[in-house]
């Protein structure tokens, strides 16, 4: 039997920190006293901690509120320019690069265009290094104001040193991304899926939030979920979880960009429809193309909708979710004009009782969701194990 874990006093208070932090950055505004009710903490430990964050200028003071009685209480917040995060869309037309203050106000962004079939890994590790760089210059942040970098890819993410990518459809077999991008920069780096990062995204500041069980799709050129558990993303035994693109929605059907045949995705997802419909690939135009096909009503999109409908239902039987955030451009496009449609194929195949329990909604972030999603892996971080930084804390006032 494993002996219990001995905390130590330096744990106890690390773990209140975080508490009060995460407390603080998701309430927004808040006085010691709701701080107490909101944590469970005593209100000795909220001021002891309060005061450190205060000290360290990690949280700052942010105007008063009238109390029943007596006098006025002080509100604390996150200091938004303690530090700073990078978040990275690794996709598959471009690399976008966007510069983040802990209020998560863009204040630069920086964005490479990439032509079908060039996703080789110097090329975009090169885009990324520049992107950061330029970020940085235009919003006039400091490296060492910057808390870290995350990064959303296709593809399967094994967790370790290294950030291991494994994206059939790039050509990446065991891409060690991590360790190539430290060659160009010493910032902390935080890689995941790129469906992963949107949906943590639209749990923290979307439609997903206030939902504990939740499937937020990603429909692009490719198609990805993140599966929410209990308020938690689910990884699977080694971070797979979430291909919903690979699922199969017909035996022996239309060869996937996997290789496989009959994936969902060889149906639903942005390429498949234009080559459904005998258009051109050409990543400057696609977006116009699909919406143009929305637009005319053709077949092929009707089509498209029963087999996204399927997919939904598909979700909804396994996992049981109280909401999907359908996002990703193609799956806005689509569901800013047929999400009715949708709504309607799904409960065609789904059952009546978890479907009833359901809601449907398109994801609110926007082109932007993976990059913000992938700074929050930052965010997050700095939520769970904040230490002030002597440079960082001075830099903040």
């Amino acid at each position: 039997m494993a002996r219990p874990e001995r905390r130590t006093v330096r744990d106890l208070r690390k773990g209140n920190r975080a508490v009060l932090l995460r407390a603080l950055y998701f309430v927004g505004p808040t006085s010691r006293h709701e701080l107490t009710a909101l944590t469970g903490l005593s209100a000795a430990t909220v001021s002891n901690v309060t005061g450190d964050l205060l000290s360290d200028n990690v949280i700052v003071e942010a105007g008063l509120v009238d109390s029943d009685g007596g006098r006025p209480r002080v509100l604390l917040r996150v200091n938004p320019v303690y530090g700073y995060a990078i978040g990275v869309d690794v996709g598959e037309t471009h690399v976008r690069v966007e510069l983040f203050d802990l209020d998560m106000n863009e204040k630069a962004k920086a964005e490479f265009a990439l032509r079908p079939g060039g996703h080789e890994v110097e090329l975009v590790v090169g885009h990324i290094l520049a992107g950061i760089e330029a970020v940085l210059a235009d919003g006039g942040v400091a490296p060492e104001q910057v808390l870290g970098i995350g990064i959303g890819v296709p593809g399967i993410v094994e967790s370790g040193p290294d950030a291991l990518i494994h994206a059939q459809t790039f050509g990446w077999d065991s891409v060690p991304l991590a360790a190539l991008l430290r060659e160009g920069t010493s910032l902390p780096l935080y890689v995941d899926n790129g469906a992963k990062t949107m949906g943590q995204a639209e749990l923290w500041f979307g439609a997903g939030r206030g939902s504990r069980n939740a499937v937020i799709a990603l429909i692009g050129s490719g198609v990805g979920a993140s599966i929410i558990t209990d308020g938690v993303t689910y990884r699977g035994a080694n971070s797979s979880a979430g291909e919903w693109g690979h699922t199969k929605i017909a035996l022996g059907g239309r060869t996937c960009r996997c290789g496989g045949r009959g994936c969902l995705e060889a149906y639903i997802g942005a390429e498949a429809i234009l080559e459904r419909a005998g258009l051109p690939l050409d990543t400057a135009t696609e977006q116009a193309q699909l919406a143009e096909l929305v637009r005319s009503g053709s077949p092929v999109i009707d089509e498209t909708v029963e087999y996204l409908g399927a997919g939904l239902a598909n979700l909804i039987n396994l996992f049981n979710p109280e909401r999907i955030v359908v996002g990703g451009w193609a799956g806005l496009t689509l569901g800013h004009h047929l999400l009715t449609k949708i709504k309607k194929a799904a409960a065609e195949n789904c059952l009546t009782q978890p479907f009833s329990t359901a809601s449907i909604v398109l994801g609110r972030l926007g082109p932007d969701a993976v990059a913000l999603g992938a700074a929050t892996l930052v965010i997050e971080e700095f939520l769970l194990n904040n230490t002030a930084s002597p440079a960082r804390a001075a830099a903040a006032l």
